[in-house]
């Protein structure tokens, strides 16, 4: 599951284009994650200059 620290997430964009499955999406200033379509690859955590994305074994 990927989860979003919105306190530190400045909507630059950068894991949106990375990830894969087209899961992530910018949505007027706050970023959303389509969980179907999410697979916790953890390419997106990778992106994060901030650091704002974690993934985790939650449900």
């Amino acid at each position: 599951m990927l989860n979003i620290h919105r306190e530190i997430c400045g909507y630059c964009g950068a894991c949106v284009s990375v990830c894969p499955e087209g899961a992530l999406e910018l949505i007027d200033a706050w970023l959303s994650v389509d969980e179907s379509l999410c697979i916790a690859c953890g390419i997106c955590t990778k992106a994060c200059p901030l650091g704002a994305l974690e993934v985790t074994d939650e449900e």
